[in-house]
């Protein structure tokens, strides 16, 4: 495949409990990376896509774990610079049933928070690539990185790139002085392609529609598809530089179970996909990011848009199966999911 895609943001290490433990109730943890644009750089390289990660990492032990683990991803890391003195972290708490998963951060003061935006030599990272992708994390963190991630867009812009970002707001890391209403909307004027649920485009952006509250039950089909059309209807208005915008909808009936679909308004058709009843849900964290990635994978493919919206809400939904940040689903598996509809079923 010809196209490369460049994703920008912090990649930390995750150390979650055992299981369905909580934290620390057992004296282990287990050790992985993750974070959203690296998570959905792995998902593309899966799909064999060429994709580089943009980052910071401090030159040492961790560092060069985390290079490691990226690399054996088939993920580029020739662009990653090296500075600063500490990785960022995170812990996680697998919920179950009634009890919510809980995520604690251990970020401040990281290699990517402190990293200047004039270490980044954009017109050089993006050389040759068509797609760039961030998310509203990633402009949360600190002045530096709300900087960084703005010039890169613009550099993206000015160089004939699609440019994509899924808004993803984190109300707990907006912390440097700045709200995510004062610094996003600039970020998504410069976007062609937005991504995001109902409370990203309310909190983020200051967009929302009523009646777009889930029905909290996958056995109920009544999701209110017309207040999603009429959110993402203002999203479009409001910024007309916007092609698409993708909203996914999670319905919650409690941490294991989900309805899980997504939706996409090409300002011509808005399209509603197959809604998937997720039973045992084994990690929801990094769906959003298997869903960007299978948007991307399937733009840059030649899919057309009901073909792509089927594949990015199959890739998303086959990440819920799978422990960790990152999407190992190939561009065969969710194929297959999308063919046979998910019985299970053992494959020999």
């Amino acid at each position: 495949m010809s196209h490369r895609v460049v994703t920008f943001g912090e990649i930390m290490l995750r150390l979650k409990s055992p299981a369905h433990e909580r934290l620390l109730q057992s004296p282990w943890l287990e050790a992985t990376f993750g974070g959203g644009e690296a998570n959905v750089a792995a998902s593309l390289a899966a799909f064999g896509v060429e994709v580089d990660f943009v980052t910071a990492l401090p030159a040492n032990a961790l560092g060069e774990a985390c290079l490691t683990a990226l690399r054996s991803l088939g993920i580029g890391t020739s662009h990653i610079v090296r500075a600063g003195e500490r990785l960022g972290l995170y812990f996680l708490e697998a919920g179950s049933n009634q009890r919510p998963s809980r995520v604690l951060y251990d970020r401040s003061g990281s290699a990517f928070m402190l990293t200047p935006p004039q270490a980044y030599d954009w017109p050089r990272l993006l050389d040759g690539a068509s797609w760039f992708h961030v998310s509203g994390i990633t402009p949360a963190l600190s002045e530096n990185t709300a900087a960084a991630a703005l010039a890169a867009m613009r550099t993206a812009r000015q160089l004939g790139l699609t440019v994509s970002c899924d808004y993803n707001f984190r109300k707990n890391l907006w912390k440097y002085g700045r709200s995510a209403q004062q610094v996003m909307p600039e970020l998504v004027r410069l976007c062609d392609v937005g991504m995001a649920n109902e409370e990203d485009c309310q909190k983020a952006l200051g967009i929302s529609a009523q009646g777009i509250e889930a029905s909290g039950d996958p056995d109920d089909s009544a999701l209110n598809l017309a207040a999603f059309q009429a959110l993402s209807d203002k999203v479009l208005a409001a910024f007309p530089g916007l092609r698409q915008q993708a909203i996914t909808l999670r319905e919650s009936v409690n941490a294991d179970r989900n309805a899980w679909s997504a939706c996409l308004n090409n300002r011509q058709t808005f399209l509603h996909s197959v809604r998937y009843d997720l039973s045992d849900v084994v990690d929801r964290v990094g769906t959003g990011d298997a869903f960007a990635a299978g948007l991307i994978y399937g733009s840059l493919t030649g899919l057309e848009d009901r073909g792509t919206l089927e594949f990015a809400a199959a890739a998303s939904c086959l990440k819920h199966t799978i422990p960790g940040d990152m999407n190992r689903s190939t561009v065969a598996e969710v194929e297959q999911l999308l063919r046979e509809g998910g019985s299970g079923r053992i494959s020999r």
